[in-house]
């Protein structure tokens, strides 16, 4: 159905389709046909709110004069000589960067001698408030040698403002509240925002850097914003690469026809999933290390977007599929019984690369084992082959017991294609709201929760 380039990722439907797994699983040519008028509706309205710039995140990568800033003060921090980066945030304002440190970086890159990391500094992520982890990290990175990050949109993220606090304090002992501004970063609002950014006095108070989130670009669509592309340029990421993979993908999404369109050929496929077989589920599952973190991101970015009580025209839905994260091998030894055997509801996505950096070769059995089955067969293959068979061995079993699985190839993981592979992953979700129908770019169902947290601070539950 789509037709890639070569360096594309590449999206398979085949294994969702009735003639695969049944029609009581999987989709129809005519259920294809009859939503394909739709798609081309709902493409119509999303473009022309693009045009009139009421989401932004369709364009953040053509935002060169953002990209220079973000390359310039990084290579000025670095400069500097910091040996960790932290990044203070949560949700949105942390797993896009997660998902980029994992999926670009070595393997176990904190753990790396600077030498071995090419002189960059460490990455942290504080996404939580548990003390202990927060407690742990401070004192492996004294704040004389460390940059923090704090990412708010409003400012007033209690996660993100008591993380800030602590930090500031310790600031103030370990360097002084003079060369704060050495050491702490602010991404914010734009100072013309309806609603000032609460981080905005802090900034002037120390004289500290802002960067800015566009008004009409949400957290959890953020990644190719300075929330994501700063931390990226202070470990030395290919922002230019990145920027070459919206691009790419961009084009590929241009089109209302679903054929072509890779975004909008899985908002459809995921939309009748739910809505006409019961797959009220999202699996994905990644057949890399380096991609177990975009799973994660893509979990809120698909259960925040898309799971709304409320209609665009004010109807109870209660729209959306849960997104459930997973790992290939790993997790064929811990939920793939569930995923063939459990409920029927289940939708999949499969992602794998065609070619890992490394190739590891398994060595030629020793004379006591070639005679047992159970070692045999691994002679004279690589852990790369056997990866690749463990891939194929789960889609089948999947398509045995009619499951559907959406399969993602990307040809290698760089930034390029895992820029293509999160633009992709953006794009079918504002696609998917409409064909819900619910605000794709809200969550209302979040902010309860905060004001009950809020008057239980301060005293008033």
């Amino acid at each position: 159905m789509n037709q890639p380039g070569h360096d594309d990722v590449r999206v398979d439907v085949t294994r969702c389709m009735a003639d695969a797994v049944g029609v009581e699983h999987g989709i129809t040519p005519d259920e294809l046909k009859a939503i394909a008028p739709c798609v081309r509706e709902a493409h119509a309205i999303l473009r022309k709110e693009r045009r009139d710039n009421v989401y932004g995140f369709y364009d953040l990568y053509k935002h060169d004069a953002v990209f220079r800033n973000v390359k310039k003060k990084a290579a000025q921090f670095l400069d500097k000589g910091i040996e960790n980066v932290v990044v203070l945030g949560i949700g949105g304002s942390a797993l896009g960067t997660t998902a980029l440190l994992t999926a670009l970086k070595p393997p176990y890159y904190n753990a790396l001698e600077r030498a071995d990391r090419r002189g960059y500094p460490r990455l942290f992520v504080m996404d939580n408030i548990d003390p202990v982890t927060f407690h742990t990290m401070m004192r492996m990175c004294p704040p004389e040698k460390t940059l923090y990050n704090v990412i708010s949109k409003s400012g007033d993220t209690a996660e993100t403002v008591t993380q800030l606090l602590i930090v500031i304090d310790a600031l103030k002992k370990g360097v002084g509240a003079a060369r704060l501004k050495n050491h702490l970063v602010v991404t914010t609002n734009p100072a013309n925002a309806p609603k000032a950014s609460l981080l905005r006095p802090v900034a002037e108070l120390y004289g500290l850097d802002v960067f800015e989130v566009p008004l009409n670009v949400g957290g959890r669509f953020s990644v190719f914003s300075p929330v994501g592309m700063f931390p990226a340029a202070l470990l030395g990421m290919k922002l230019d690469a990145m920027r070459a993979g919206c691009e790419a993908m961009d084009k590929r999404c241009s089109t209302g026809n679903w054929k072509a369109n890779p975004a909008y050929l899985r908002a459809a496929i995921h939309y009748l999933a739910d809505t006409k077989k019961g797959k009220c589920m999202s699996v994905m599952m990644p057949y890399a290390d380096a991609l177990r973190d975009v799973a994660d991101w893509y979990r809120q970015l698909w259960a925040e977007s898309l799971g709304k009580r409320k209609s665009l025209d004010g109807k109870d839905v209660y729209a959306g599929q849960t997104p459930i994260k997973s790992l290939g091998a790993t997790d064929q030894h811990s939920q793939v019984q569930l995923y063939r055997e459990g409920p029927n509801n289940k939708i999949f996505t499969i992602i794998e690369t065609s070619a890992f950096d490394v190739t590891l070769r398994i060595p030629n059995l020793p004379d006591v084992l070639k005679a047992v089955p159970q070692f045999a067969y691994l002679s004279g293959h690589s852990m790369n082959s056997l990866m690749a068979a463990e891939l194929i061995g789960t889609m089948d079993a999947l398509k045995i017991s009619r499951r559907p699985v959406i399969h993602v190839t990307l040809p290698r993981i760089n930034a390029n294609t895992v820029a293509q592979l999160l633009y992709m992953l953006e794009v079918e979700t504002a696609m998917a709201g409409r064909l819900y129908n619910v605000n794709t770019f809200d969550q209302p169902g979040v902010e309860e929760g905060k004001n009950i947290a809020r008057a239980l601070m301060a005293g008033k539950g």
